[in-house]
């Protein structure tokens, strides 16, 4: 089934920027619905941004409104978190995930991670 990879992400000061992009396989990816989680060292994951298959739709967690912003290329089987106004609480690993629309409320694709560290 799908695989999904994260890559785009490093160290950056405080007030800067990033993009992550996570690239996936799979004819049936321009269905899925696609999110992004973290998890920051001794806390459990949580939910940083989805988009809808057609990426008419976004949702964002509050603690990142206005700064993340979601993104996907169906045709080059992409999503995007362009990552703007960094804090060190933004340090995490973000997660790429995908929903098959299977189960409700359930993603059920992950990618390995990416570390996103946020110095000050």
């Amino acid at each position: 089934q799908v695989q999904l990879v994260e890559s785009g992400g490093g160290l950056v000061q405080a007030g800067g920027s990033l993009r992550l992009s996570c690239a996936g396989s799979g004819r049936t990816f321009s269905t899925y619905g696609m999110a992004w989680f973290r998890q920051a060292p001794g806390n459990e994951r949580e939910f940083v941004a989805a988009i809808s298959w057609s990426g008419g739709s976004t949702y964002y967690a509050d603690s990142v409104k206005g700064r993340f912003t979601i993104s996907r290329d169906n045709a080059k089987q992409t999503i995007y978190l362009q990552m703007n106004s960094l804090k060190p609480e933004d340090t995490a690993v973000y997660y790429c995930a995908a929903d098959d629309h299977t189960t409700p409320l359930r993603y059920d694709y992950w990618g390995q991670g990416t570390q996103v560290t946020v110095s000050s």
